[in-house]
């Protein structure tokens, strides 16, 4: 019987290491039999077969979620590309926010005809309902 409840507790170790739960406490020890039993005693008995052991079941989880990605956030990137796209735009000295389909454009250019070719450029691009212009034309650049 010790024999068996060795190989269960093993058992036991050996299966709680596979999961991400911790192990579970070891199962106490049988008392030993009470030595003024029956006068039958002296024979050895089978021993009783163990218990199958079968995994503690986790809860059954959803996978989390990706995270949504910001509308605001890929209206503005699609409209800086674009921006950055054409040739007669310096785009790295513009930045460009959007809330709700308002695109707000912020930076310097060189001339009014840059300027307004980027809120020109701004305004064509799918999902923009209107264009908020606050480039600051740098002169004698």
């Amino acid at each position: 019987m010790t024999r068996y409840l060795g190989l269960i507790v093993v058992s036991a170790l050996a299966l709680a290491a596979c999961g991400d739960e911790p192990a579970p406490k070891p199962a106490a020890k049988p008392a030993p039999p009470p030595a003024a039993a029956a006068p039958q005693a002296a024979a050895p008995q089978a021993a009783a077969p163990a218990p199958a052991l079968t995994p503690p079941s986790a809860p059954i989880t959803k996978a989390p979620e990706a995270p949504k990605p910001d509308p605001n956030k890929e209206l503005a990137e699609r409209v800086k590309r674009a921006l950055e796209g054409e040739a007669k735009i310096q785009a790295a000295a513009i930045d460009v926010t959007a809330a709700e389909g308002t695109v707000t454009l912020w930076g310097t250019a060189a001339t009014a005809a840059e300027r307004d070719r980027a809120a020109s450029v701004a305004g064509k691009i799918a999902g923009v309902k209107s264009v908020t212009n606050k480039i600051a034309v740098v002169k004698g650049s």
